[in-house]
């Protein structure tokens, strides 16, 4: 199962080129995985490059994530959804996802992340 990096999910999902889209959509509708580093990857060229809305991104990339393979599926669909819904970078809603779904330990300094480490802001 090949491994996929962020421009084969961006071709995939924009199909802003012809010939590169269709390679993109044959290898990710084959079987295709991903990590959660290139999920952050393609979330931040969306939102800087493409100037896409947050709840968007949120949307589109969790329904994304079912047509692949990826590791900690539970948590990066929370991050997701929490991406969606505050103001917290990718990488801090994949940590409070990892918090919240996987039981991990999450040390911080930053007071927004912390909060939502504390209370839940998918349950609110």
């Amino acid at each position: 199962m090949p491994l996929i990096d962020a421009n084969v999910i961006l071709r995939y999902l924009l199909k802003d080129h012809p010939a590169m889209s269709e390679v993109a959509k044959e290898t990710i509708l084959a079987g295709a995985q991903t990590t959660a580093e290139v999920l952050a990857e393609v979330v931040y060229v969306l939102k800087s490059v493409y100037h896409a809305d947050r709840s968007a991104i949120a949307e589109t990339m969790e329904v994304f994530i079912q047509e692949i393979t990826i590791p900690n599926r539970l948590a990066i669909t929370y991050a997701f959804r929490l991406y969606g819904k505050t103001s917290l970078d990718f990488v801090d809603c994949l940590l409070a996802g990892y918090h919240h779904m996987n039981g991990e330990e999450v040390v911080t300094f930053d007071e927004k992340l912390h909060k939502a480490l504390i209370k839940d802001p998918i349950l609110e």
